[in-house]
């Protein structure tokens, strides 16, 4: 169906807000019931190397069968159009995508022309975040009316588009967070402006999700929250990552861990093993979906999820 249009008036501009009557919900399939969603994460490749990588995942996932994939974008826009290329590619083969957009350094025209092409494309869902600075550019100088909160960009796309939107949240709080308590005050302001589920930030320990969810439901947060899962790929990525995620690392795991050989088919088996006992807890208790983060990478997350299969737990 081809898109309809209607002018919407900012401080800025006329702008067109788009509206797309065939565009799927995400929110539309939770509330319907059914098996928990299954999805899996990738983010533009860099290398032709990597890419050809990548193509290898892709096609894992697509026998796979997710709900919906995503696609992150990067800090400061600096994989937008590697970011669109991707979400064509993912759309080529038949897959719902639930595009990431963060807004850290972007002006209001940039967010407007990038976020219009993901709608042009037939996107849907958006999964709205702030993002972090641009590591690998020291002379990146942000917008000067760049949108400094992720609740500032909920509002923003509210205002122009009719994407189903979703936020982050952190079961261990955000990194950059004063207090867990603090983390869950943004996190409901992200609902009340537009947020109509959660995805998390994966955690190693259960018992950090589900205090999440029963703070979030006890705080009136009353969207899906889907847990974020993040298979150990190796020792050291699993740690580099739970120091820049703030994830922490159960002792059980560490010691786990450190009693394997040093052989990266143990780890990998290791954290397969670890990671389905994890996800089977999850959907034991209702979680809505299971999102994996691939890290472009399929032969985990398909292994864990034929795991589940085999035990008829998704």
């Amino acid at each position: 169906m081809a898109p309809q249009y209607c002018l919407y008036q900012t401080s800025m501009a006329y702008t067109l807000r788009i509206q797309r009557e065939d565009a799927m919900e995400l929110t539309d399939r939770w509330a319907a019931g059914g098996p928990p969603t299954l999805s899996f994460e990738f983010f533009p490749a860099r290398t032709d190397k990597a890419r050809a990588n990548q193509q290898i995942a892709i096609g894992k996932a697509v026998e796979v069968g997710p709900d919906f994939v995503s696609v992150t974008f990067g800090a400061g826009g600096s994989t937008r159009e590697g970011s669109r290329k991707l979400v064509e590619t993912l759309q080529g083969r038949g897959l719902e995508v639930l595009a990431y957009f963060s807004c850290y350094g972007l002006g209001p025209q940039d967010i407007l022309g990038a976020l219009g092409d993901y709608r042009e494309m037939g996107i849907g869902n958006v999964l709205a975040v702030r993002g972090d600075i641009p590591r690998d550019d020291p002379e990146f100088t942000p917008h000067p009316e760049a949108l400094p909160h992720a609740s500032d960009l909920l509002a923003f796309i509210g205002e122009h588009f009719d994407f189903c939107v979703g936020a982050a949240g952190y079961p261990e709080g955000h990194v950059d967070a004063e207090s867990k308590e603090r983390d869950l005050d943004f996190l409901k302001l992200k609902v009340e402006r537009g947020a109509r589920f959660v995805i998390t930030n994966y955690t190693y320990d259960n018992r950090h999700y589900f205090d999440f969810v029963e703070r979030a439901r006890a705080g009136g947060i009353d969207v899906p929250i889907v847990p974020g899962v993040m298979p150990i790929f190796s020792v050291k990525m699993m740690r580099n990552l739970a120091r820049l995620c703030g994830a922490s690392i159960p002792a059980e795991l560490d010691a786990g861990l450190k009693a394997l050989p040093d052989n990266p088919k143990e780890v990998l088996a290791f954290g397969i093993e670890y990671a389905t006992r994890s996800c089977a807890e999850l959907l034991a208790a209702g979680v809505p979906g299971l999102h994996f983060y691939t890290m472009n990478r399929m032969k985990a997350p398909a292994r864990i999820v034929a795991n589940l299969r085999a035990d008829r737990l998704l």
